[in-house]
């Protein structure tokens, strides 16, 4: 794949917060001014750096425990500044070659480990080569696969496609320097590199069992189990903090301030991430001043304004996504949500979503508008595929489906040969547990297919999120809500996941379209944006002829803190905080 150096990344440009977060009531007085108390609703899936893939572990692995070459400016997204290594690589600076193929990071010196052990080179390098190889099913390899090694996974149809020769040869060491070789000019490299090359020591590593960088034993630590790993519940990075524990039981991360830190030691010294499912419970500590931060969905906004001493950071820009999936190939062992497995009225076949008129029929069976109203108090608009506003190639005025109950109904009539009408269904839809917007997105689902045909019926169950997750990455799920954060500032992230046959969705759901995956090739091959902008729409117009998902929404942010944090910013890409330069005062 190619991508001219300095390619355009995004069509609008992310402005910069103010990083005071207002005042205070007067007299007030300042809860455990060291601590820091953030409430979820979702839990991490891993604390593994390299097999992470989901918000809430990213915030804590990064940018507060694990750091990468470069950072991003703030709020900026694209403009970088250096973090592990001393330069950010350019034409200009020489770093990076004039075709683009190398990139050169002088990495910096005397910078510690959490576990007192210096970073070198060859750590940085063994990195970037576990990241790539450990690439685990439904997981981030794929981000620096692409552009190093030109391929999007290390197996094709579950074997092993790559030799340790083929990806060791794109990252090497040279003196004080790690180079990287692209496979091919890939003009969002360093934005992946902002966001995706986290660090750790490989002495550590090898020591608790892990790849020891040898070339002769990589494939038994290929596609691993997440709690095969020792880093699944340790960590050991460079950052401002480190971590102290990961209560699973009591659902709670616990950071330490890091003293050691090669930048000035962080002005917070522990940081508290608890999983905290029901909204009334994070807000009654969020009044009392016992939590600092807390998830707020869109329907419960109303429930934290003019509270006393809180602040809300509202219509912060987002490039991410809400839909609503269809597994394809559904994985119906043991499986309850498929009901008999069978489409006779009292469950689905495994099959069921592969008949293109039933995905049209949701599609129009969903209700967009009272979605959005509902489930995001107006603030989102409806996108017409994974080409998100704010991305080179997203087209207004391309076609997206609208709620209509007459053409929902006219195309469950052609399903499976015209026997579903008559015949009937039922199935379980799933969301993961105290996200609200999801949950209501659901019951739409449920209320205006269940009007249609007394014989279709809808069933809607909550799960934990990291079962959620495990659960939709074992081809479990049915139809499920699920949404797609930045990952890099770039069309190529929305389309790859979604479009692309090795791409995280369809991966899950079994999704396949040759012309998809063409076109996805070409547009990140391509250094000309108007090019690019064209492919990108032709894209979305696949998305709309196949419905491998329903488009749902594209919702703004919005925070919701004490008056007390200074320091707070805004960075879409981090989707979580940045512990760094918060304080209390």
């Amino acid at each position: 794949m190619i991508r001219r150096v300095g390619a355009l990344i995004l069509v609008s440009v992310l402005v910069v917060l103010t990083l005071g977060a207002g005042g205070r009531v007067t007299g007030q007085a300042v809860k455990n001014q060291d601590t820091f108390v953030t409430l979820r609703f979702g839990d991490p899936q891993t604390l593994d750096p390299d097999t992470q893939y989901d918000t809430a572990s990213y915030e804590i692995v990064y940018p507060n425990v694990y750091e990468t070459l470069i950072g991003y400016n703030g709020s900026v997204l694209a403009t970088y500044v250096p973090r592990l290594a001393t330069e950010v690589p350019s034409l200009a600076n020489g770093l990076i070659s004039k075709d683009g193929l190398t990139y050169t990071f002088p990495i910096r010196t005397g910078v510690k480990f959490h576990d007192g052990s210096v970073l070198t080179p060859e750590d940085v390098r063994y990195s970037m080569l576990r990241f790539m190889l450990q690439d685990v099913d439904g997981g981030p390899a794929w981000l620096l696969l692409t552009p190093l090694v030109g391929k999007e996974s290390t197996r094709d149809k579950g074997k092993i496609a790559v030799t340790y020769q083929e990806v060791a040869k794109t990252v090497t060491v040279q003196g004080n320097n790690v180079v990287f070789h692209l496979h091919s000019p890939y003009g969002a490299f360093l934005s992946i590199i902002a966001a995706w090359s986290f660090v750790m020591p490989k002495a550590w590593a090898a020591a608790h069992g892990d790849w020891d960088g040898s070339p002769g034993t990589w494939q038994k630590f290929n596609n691993p189990k997440l709690q095969d790993r020792y880093e699944f519940d340790h960590m050991n990075g460079t950052g401002p903090f480190k971590l102290e524990s990961w209560d699973r039981q009591a659902k709670q991360v616990t950071l330490l301030r890091n003293d050691a830190y090669w930048r000035a030691p962080a002005q917070l010294a522990r940081i508290v991430i608890r999983t905290v499912t029901e909204f009334t419970t994070r807000r009654l500590q969020l009044q009392q001043g016992d939590a600092d931060l807390i998830d707020v969905n869109r329907p419960e906004q109303s429930q934290v304004q003019g509270m006393a001493g809180v602040t809300i950071r509202d219509d912060l820009p987002q490039l991410l996504i809400q839909a609503f999936h269809f597994n394809f190939k559904i994985d119906a062992t043991g499986n309850p949500d498929v009901g008999s497995g069978k489409l006779d009225g009292n469950g689905i076949p495994p099959d069921f979503f592969s008949d293109v008129h039933v995905r049209k029929g949701f599609a129009y069976a969903f209700d967009y508008g009272t979605f959005i109203r509902d489930g995001y108090r107006g603030k989102a608009i409806q996108p017409n595929g994974p080409i998100i506003q704010g991305l080179l190639g997203y087209d207004p005025s391309l076609p997206k489906y609208t709620f209509d109950k007459a053409k929902a109904v006219a195309e469950f009539k052609e399903a499976w040969g015209g026997k579903l009408w008559d015949t009937g269904f039922k199935f379980t839809l799933t969301y993961n547990t105290g996200n609200t917007p999801r949950q209501i997105g659901a019951q739409v689902v449920k209320d205006v297919v269940e009007s249609l045909n007394p014989k279709f019926k809808i069933d809607v169950r909550n799960l934990q999120w990291s079962t959620f997750l495990s659960a939709t990455n074992a081809h479990k799920g049915t139809l499920y809500a699920l949404g797609w954060a930045v990952d890099y500032p770039d069309p190529d992230d929305f389309a790859q996941p979604f479009l692309s046959s090795k791409g995280d969705y369809p991966q899950r759901n079994s999704y396949h379209n040759p012309e998809a995956d063409r076109l996805i090739g070409e547009a990140a091959g391509s250094s000309d944006p108007a090019t690019r902008k064209d492919l990108y729409r032709k894209l979305t117009q696949i998305a709309y002829n196949d419905v491998p998902s329903i488009w749902a929404a594209q919702p703004t942010q919005f925070k919701v803190m004490r008056s007390w944090v200074r320091g707070w910013y805004w960075n879409t890409v981090y989707g979580g905080e940045d512990y760094y330069p918060l304080s209390k005062q």
